[in-house]
């Protein structure tokens, strides 16, 4: 089963789940400021076996009796890092725990310290590709963390045809250069769905719009611009701004400078939508984007990409995936729409590995195994420094108003002014070279202040 509650969580947890055949599966939606609406839940499970009775939602205060009542084999921890490591005290304070395995529901380059520190006491890291787990290990080594990790396909770089893809891809950039063509041609992945997906290709300039990045007022409004520029540029063709969430719905992560304000005002043919991403690219010419995971559903369809370095490549942007790739292009490509198929030897080394490498779901089965045995070893997620007042603010910051504790209110008292300055102080480092606005974000000495509801993040 999986525990979750912000949308992109939800989607990658089922995702995972399902393709995994033979188990019973069970999705909880733990009541928080980030849990998806119901529309956000129904786009998140479209397409996966999952709805209906195999969908409870709950308060957080009911997790450990319905865990004790149904006794599940393993738990998918899918959330944050707070949430993860909320949900994780609970399991492991039951009788019988069960196996428990944690997450990224997207791209984990770079891989963050407080991924992995949120994620440590699980009993296994799923990761995506080889190189995230050669970064995360290695970050692990640094820390002197043991974290045990496995590969898994991220299930947006699922089709049926993506290992022919592939191979197909490394087959045709030699024949590429053997017959003269040209560079572009030699990127151009090959194979049955990928050439279906070019012979069918739609006419929309998708952009995937993200919350965190880029981060400054300036550098949307620069990206609004390029929008606005491309649309003007082919007035018969759409740009279409995939948002995540409509005004008011909880997303992962805290947006500022929306573009529904940026772009309040903008030529007919510049459009918003908030259908599923899937759907979107159904009508695509090519994708832009930062660093959204969505790039890697695009490949997965054939569609062309651009990675926008425009605001460079860095840490902070999440997009040093990307070098390499043959992606990457800045404002004058988007407005031409010069969209990029990936290098072969990039895709296989990011997210495009053949199936047979993922080893996830075998190393679950030896952790099962263990666990009905009686061998499986115990865990105790430490609270850390600060103790029962702590623990208080942890909760609150991860439950929000539906924490009606006297402890949580005391804490967000005491804590919130002095997590501000911290944040504060974090982010000037930041600007020096010493932080970065992704380390903060996910830092595990300090949890987020709690939101109200609703929150858009």
């Amino acid at each position: 089963m999986a525990i979750g509650d912000a949308d992109s969580f939800v989607k990658w947890s089922a995702s995972l789940l399902d393709a995994v055949p033979g188990i019973r599966r069970h999705m909880l939606l733990v009541r928080t400021p980030l849990t998806v609406s119901r529309e956000q839940e129904h786009m998140a499970l479209a397409g996966t076996s999952f709805g209906g009775e195999s969908v409870t939602r709950l308060g957080f205060d009911e997790v450990r009796g319905w865990l004790q009542g149904h006794l599940p084999d393993v738990v998918v921890l899918a959330g944050r890092g707070h949430f993860v490591r909320l949900i994780a005290r609970v399991i492991d304070r039951l009788p019988q725990r069960p196996v428990v395995v944690s997450g990224l529901p997207g791209m984990s380059i770079p891989a963050l310290r407080g991924a992995l520190e949120y994620r440590r006491e699980s009993d296994l890291l799923v990761l995506h590709s080889h190189r995230e787990i050669r970064a995360f290990e290695a970050l692990a080594d640094r820390l002197g963390i043991v974290v045990p990790t496995a590969l898994a396909t991220l299930p947006y770089a699922r089709t049926a045809s993506t290992a022919s893809a592939l191979s197909r891809s490394r087959a045709g950039a030699v024949d590429a250069v053997g017959s003269g063509a040209s560079d572009r041609d030699q990127r151009m992945p090959r194979g049955g769905l990928a050439v279906a997906e070019r012979e069918r290709r739609g006419t929309d300039l998708i952009f995937a719009a993200q919350a965190l990045v880029p981060a400054e007022r300036h550098e949307r409004e620069a990206l609004v611009d390029i929008l606005r520029r491309a649309a003007a540029a082919r007035p018969n063709r759409r740009v279409v701004v995939k948002l995540r969430s409509r005004p008011g719905e909880a997303e992962t992560h805290l947006e500022r400078d929306a573009y529904a304000e940026l772009l309040a005002n903008r030529p007919a043919n510049l459009v918003f939508s908030y259908e599923p991403m899937a759907l979107a690219l159904s009508r695509a010419e090519g994708l832009v984007t930062v660093s959204s995971t969505a790039a890697v559903e695009a490949i997965a369809r054939g569609i062309p990409v651009i990675a926008l370095s425009t605001f460079g490549v860095e840490k902070s942007l999440l997009n040093t995936v990307f070098v390499g790739s043959g992606l990457l292009g800045d404002a004058d490509d988007v407005v031409a729409r010069r969209f990029r198929h990936p290098e072969a030897d990039w895709m296989h080394d990011n997210y495009f590995h053949a199936p047979h490498e993922s080893d996830w779901w075998s190393r679950v089965q030896e952790l099962v195994t263990l666990r009905r045995g009686g061998a499986l070893p115990a865990k105790v997620v430490p609270t850390g420094r600060g103790g029962a007042l702590r623990a208080a603010w942890h909760r609150k910051s991860v439950l929000g108003s539906e924490d009606r504790s006297v402890a949580g209110t005391l804490a967000l008292g005491i804590g919130a002014p002095l997590v501000d300055g911290i944040l504060g102080m974090r982010r000037a480092r930041g600007r020096a070279g010493e932080d970065t606005w992704a380390d903060i974000t996910t830092d595990y000495t300090l949890e987020p202040r709690p939101q109200k509801d609703p929150v858009r993040r």
